[in-house]
């Protein structure tokens, strides 16, 4: 990804980067919220448990002003570059399917406000969960979300059901004119060219969790 920061300067950001600047922006979003002005890159890696100087390299390619020497780089000014990165000044709106324990947990985090989501409706089958409402969102029918999408406009799908429903979701959010994908059914989807799918493995996260551990095990003995 390469965006503009700033005065335009240019920052092309890896995957690996990508995967870290949320965890840069929640952390330094307490410490703002803690009252802190400044903050270094190496006090950011240490909390963190990253290397300082991948940190350093990280915070210095997204903010607009050099850091300050012992200081550190003013955070109010650091949290507005990264937010302008990471699209979190810009609110997409998005539909979420499947209403499970899993749907409940993600339709009900306000932490996605803050990071550009809005997650505005649910939808499901089950008749015991239309016309609920779950935190401030409503569940719908599945047969009202052509309409919902079409005359909304939105464009991100998330997806929650288990995985043998899963390809059948997307197909009919993509045939609606969803655009993005957040997929956590536990299934690769086929889709068309053009539509972008970020799949979250969570069997896969957790077996090298595991792996992880049996090695750390293995080197304690």
């Amino acid at each position: 990804m390469i965006r503009c920061i700033g005065k335009c300067t240019i920052f092309a950001a890896s995957k690996s980067t990508l995967s870290r600047l949320p965890l840069y922006y929640s952390h330094i979003r307490k410490m703002q919220q803690q009252g802190e002005k400044y903050v270094s890159a190496a006090a950011v890696a240490q909390s963190l448990n990253l290397n300082p100087v991948l940190v350093r390299k990280d915070l210095s390619g997204v903010s607009s002003v050099e850091g300050k020497p012992r200081a550190g780089f003013e955070i109010d000014t650091l949290l507005n570059d990264l937010s302008e990165f990471l699209g979190y000044n810009k609110v997409d709106e998005a539909i979420l399917v499947g209403v499970g324990s899993l749907g409940r947990l993600i339709l009900t985090n306000t932490e996605f406000s803050s990071m550009g989501l809005d997650i505005a409706v649910g939808f499901d089958k089950d008749p015991d969960l239309v016309g609920l409402q779950i935190g401030s969102k409503y569940i719908l029918p599945m047969e009202k979300m052509e309409s919902y999408i079409k005359r909304t406009g939105v464009k991100i799908g998330i997806i929650t059901v288990p995985a043998d429903q899963a390809q059948s979701v997307c197909d009919q959010m993509v045939e609606c004119g969803i655009l993005a994908i957040w997929n956590f059914a536990f299934t690769l989807l086929n889709v068309p060219k053009g539509i972008l799918v970020k799949n979250e493995n969570l069997p896969s996260s957790l077996a090298v969790l595991s792996q992880q551990l049996a090695n750390k095990l293995n080197n304690i003995k």
